[in-house]
Formats: structure tokens, C-alpha cells, sequence
């Protein structure tokens, strides 16, 4: 039952009494967040984050804060009526994520930037931001839910399970979660978010998801961090687990845990997977799919969103994604401390990668308990 003396985003306002702040990429989803709210009375004012040269991001289509993108959230505004600002983020952005995601890839890691984005930049100085501008709340067009439970805010999965984007924001802090709405968490499909878009008059009802990562053109990390790393793309040796060299390569980081097109290692009698890259020696080991197999997972950096202490039981029963386009495996996640882990998978999974997030579900609900970080182990 929703509290009468509170408004539709759960604060004792009245909506015209109550400032949010959007945070807008430009994008369907949260250009109709914005319109959504404005319509219904609230105090609206839109952020959109400029994240790298704008120049540079104008040629660029299919990421999410490209200057097109920057210049459609202007427009949404400017139809519905409210305040938008453009912040220049470029510095921030760039020591927070960009620098970090070379050099794991560096480091023989398989980095996942957009979590490090919303955990370092979008939640943290933008919400910041937030409550400068006197903002009540910031919203944005995720598909995650947030709901209250009996000691304060939770996170839940969206209602829609092919857009929920729960593994892409289990760093939210509790803190983080009073402040932040996810108006779009409860639809039921992204095409009722369209329709949404097309009631408002949206000018980009009908516009495109992004694909890339917003500063990687065309999904070629490669030459990004040859460009950020001159001299990275150093060539080794391609080697079976076994011992036995099998070719060369043009540099590590072309490579992934769990690769096997574009090895370059025709002929052979079996099909050989990444399975370990070995950085120092700059050695691509290979092998045959069931060294991908992995049951125990060490993680660290845990952000804990349960009710009690994380480290105050010896086991905790949850399930765990460890990537973002895996469901859900069942596991024992077992606290080193409170901010690591081991997980024992129940059942094995394949091409479990260092810098991969590993996130936490209560297997008995939509909840999300949080996550950490993959990492290689002691």
C-alpha cells in the first residue's frame, strides 16, 4: 500500500514542492523519465554529463553520450519545459574510468567500465551535484527497482528481465540508494517505455538503444588502450596448456578469458578457448573448453546491500551473475572480511574473468544483495 502523504517518488511533498534531478544521456529512457515526472508536476531539472570531446563525439552513433546525444536531451527539455545543463565531466571521467579500464586490460583483466562509470561518476559526483542544485532526489532511466523494505531502501531487479541492468549498478550504496528513483524499474517491456515516449511527443521516441561503450568506437578496446597505452600491443607467443607453442599474437590485449574465434590457430584437431593470460611473459595461453570450468571465484571490493553485517555469518546462500549476460548461478559466498569473499559455485561456470563483476541475488526474490570484483586470488 503506498502512503497517501507521499508522493509518487516517496517523499511527504507535494510533486511541485519537490525538486529531481534527471540525470539525461539523450537517450529514450531517460528523456521519458524526465517528461514522465515533469508531467506529473514535479520540479524537474536535466544534467546531461559530457564525458569526452564533444567534437570527437559528434561523428560517433550507437554511445551514449555522444554530442547528438547531448543536443537531444537539450531538445527534450526545451519541449517539456524545464531547466538542462551540460557539465563538462571530461577530467573526471577520464582518472575514473577511462585511465583504470587500460590498464586492466593491461593487467590481463577483462574490465567492465560502465559499472565503475555509475559507481565513480554518474552516482557519486553527479549525485553530488544533485544536492547542490537543492535537488530532493535524482532519477534516473535505469530498469532497476528500487523498493522500502523494513530497514529502508532496496534494490530490486526490473520487472522487464531482458533490460534489467542490476549487474551494472550492484556498487549503489545504501547511501546512494535514499537519494537515487528509477521511475522506469516496475515497466514491463521496453516497448512500454517507447509508447510512454510517443504520448510525451518525444522527438526520440523511436531513437536506438546505444550498443558500444561510449568512449570505445565500433568495440575496438584494442585500439583505444594502444592509444592511451602507446607501445601496449606488444606480440608473444600463443601456447597450449600443455606447453607446446602453437603460434604468435599482436598483443594480450586483443585477448579474452574464454575467446576462441580470431586465435589464429587453424588446424588443430580440437577447438581451443583463452584460458589464462599470462601478462608478464606476454603469453596467450590456450586450451580445450573444460579449463574454462570454474567452481570457486575469489572477489573483493564487495558492496553489501543485506540487512545484517556481511561478514556477520560464516556462509550466506545467494545466487551470483558473473557476467551480464548469464543468469544466475546458485552459490555459497563465504566473507574473508567484509569487503571479500570466496564464492563456491553449486554448479560450474565457464570463462570466469579477473575484472568481471561478481554480483549477488536472493534467490527467493527479485532482491539484489550487492557484488564485488573478480580477481585472480592470493
Amino acid at each position: 500500500m503506498l502512503d497517501a502523504r507521499l508522493n509518487s517518488l516517496g517523499l511527504p511533498k507535494a510533486p511541485a514542492d519537490t525538486r529531481v534531478v534527471v540525470a539525461m544521456s539523450g537517450g529514450v529512457d531517460s528523456s521519458v523519465v524526465a517528461a514522465m515526472l515533469k508531467d506529473e508536476g514535479y520540479d524537474v531539472v536535466g544534467v546531461t554529463l559530457q564525458l569526452y570531446d564533444h567534437g570527437a563525439a559528434l561523428a560517433k552513433k550507437g554511445a551514449c553520450c555522444a554530442g547528438i546525444d547531448i543536443h537531444d536531451a537539450r531538445r527534450v527539455a526545451e519541449d517539456m519545459g524545464f531547466p538542462h545543463y551540460v557539465l563538462d565531466y571530461e577530467n573526471i571521467f577520464r582518472d575514473a574510468v577511462i585511465e583504470e579500464f587500460a590498464d586492466s586490460y593491461l593487467g590481463g583483466a577483462t574490465p567492465v567500465p560502465c559499472i565503475r562509470c555509475n559507481e565513480r561518476v554518474k552516482f557519486k559526483d553527479l549525485l553530488e551535484t544533485a544536492r547542490d542544485l537543492e535537488a530532493d532526489c535524482m532519477a534516473t532511466g535505469h530498469y532497476i527497482q528500487r523498493k522500502m523494505g523494513k530497514h529502508g531502501a532496496e534494490l530490486h531487479c526490473a520487472a522487464d528481465a531482458a533490460r534489467d541492468q542490476s549487474y551494472f549498478l550492484f556498487s549503489t550504496t545504501p547511501e546512494q540508494l535514499d537519494f537515487l528513483r528509477f521511475p522506469l524499474g516496475h515497466l514491463a517491456s521496453k516497448a512500454a517505455t517507447r509508447d510512454l515516449a510517443a504520448k510525451y511527443g518525444l522527438a526520440v521516441a523511436d531513437k536506438p538503444d546505444s550498443q558500444d561503450i561510449c568512449f570505445v568506437p565500433d568495440g575496438n578496446y584494442a585500439a583505444v588502450i594502444e592509444k592511451l597505452r602507446p607501445g601496449s600491443a606488444e606480440p608473444g607467443e600463443i601456447v597450449h596448456a600443455d606447453g607446446r607453442v602453437l603460434g604468435t599474437h599482436r598483443g594480450v590485449i586483443h585477448y579474452t578469458i574464454g575467446q576462441r574465434r580470431g586465435l589464429g590457430i587453424g588446424g588443430l584437431d580440437e577447438p581451443l578457448y583463452v584460458v589464462r593470460l599470462d601478462v608478464d611473459s606476454r603469453r596467450v595461453v590456450v586450451g580445450p573448453k573444460d579449463m574454462l570450468a570454474t567452481r570457486t571465484i575469489p572477489v573483493r571490493e564487495i558492496n553489501w546491500l543485506g540487512d545484517a553485517p556481511f561478514d556477520s555469518r560464516t556462509e550466506w546462500p545467494l545466487s551470483v551473475k558473473v557476467r551480464s549476460t548469464r543468469p544466475p548461478r546458485e552459490a555459497i559466498i563465504r566473507p574473508l572480511s567484509p569487503t571479500e569473499a570466496e564464492i563456491e559455485l553449486l554448479s560450474p561456470e565457464e570463462g570466469v574473468s579477473p575484472g568481471q563483476a561478481c554480483v549477488f541475488y536472493d534467490p527467493a526474490s527479485s532482491r539484489i544483495f550487492g557484488g564485488g570484483w573478480i580477481w585472480r586470488g592470493r
